[in-house]
């Protein structure tokens, strides 16, 4: 049991420094992660030791190491949130009767991991690989919605930043933030055929355990069959997965 608080510290410690843009001096660890001083160094030299951190004893900061990026890649490699998103994808399907996909941020784009297509139902642009601009998807929007104003700020800076498909959407940052404060306050996301023309979607975001959105669960079908059952279901379904990414049952 006295290992416990040593294990949460070091992983309090590795998450800060993760989150970092630079390496950072020992003082700002000591700060962030609550920790005392003599504290803070033991475990950063047991992290060196096994690679997870460095020491750049000229600019007198510490940096993640080697070893950390190898678990960033295992889990890349292992594709958990995938796995995960399966089987609550499917039964949102199996309910909803229509197609759904799931959706990450890279950029100012999305890229749709998974889909689960419902029997029956037409192929869609959204299939697993794809990737389309954010800010016209229903999956892109419910991401954005969840990220801080400065964040989305960075990805727009200007009209160059919004590109078209079939001529609608936000064009400008303004516009951009109208949809998603409307987004927001709804719940949701929805597009109605800027993606492909005469099908609409409604998505909502999967959030981690410190509120960041790390996905978007969708579904997809032809307009005109909105029902607001079907956004239920998104929230439910992107709710389900956020528990399952966290580990928690309730």
């Amino acid at each position: 049991m006295s290992q416990v608080p040593a294990a949460t510290r070091t992983l309090r410690v590795l998450r800060f420094l993760a989150g970092q843009p630079d390496p950072v001096s020992l003082d700002r660890i000591m700060r962030a992660c609550e920790l005392p001083r003599s504290t803070t160094y033991h475990l950063l030299n047991a992290m060196i030791e096994e690679g997870f951190v460095v020491h750049l004893a000229d600019e007198h900061r510490y940096g993640l190491g080697l070893a950390a990026f190898e678990i960033g890649s295992g889990y890349a490699r292992q594709e958990p949130l995938q796995r995960l998103a399966r089987r609550p994808l499917a039964g949102l399907v199996d309910r909803a009767g229509h197609s759904a996909h799931l959706a990450v941020l890279h950029g100012r784009e999305v890229l749709y991991v998974l889909e689960d297509r419902a029997p029956g139902r037409p192929p869609l642009v959204t299939d697993v690989g794809v990737r389309l601009p954010a800010h016209l998807t229903a999956s892109g929007r419910a991401i954005l919605a969840a990220l801080p104003p400065a964040q989305v700020r960075a990805l727009y800076p200007d009209r160059s930043a919004f590109v078209e498909r079939h001529g609608t959407g936000p064009e400008s940052l303004s516009s951009l933030r109208a949809l998603l404060g409307e987004t927001r306050q709804r719940g949701y996301a929805t597009e109605q055929g800027e993606v492909t023309p005469g099908f609409a979607s409604v998505a909502a975001p999967v959030l981690d355990h410190n509120g960041h959105p790390v996905a978007a669960v969708a579904l997809t079908f032809p307009r005109g069959t909105w029902e607001e059952t079907v956004a239920d279901g998104v929230r439910t379904t992107a709710l389900a997965l956020a528990r399952r990414l966290s580990g928690s049952a309730g």
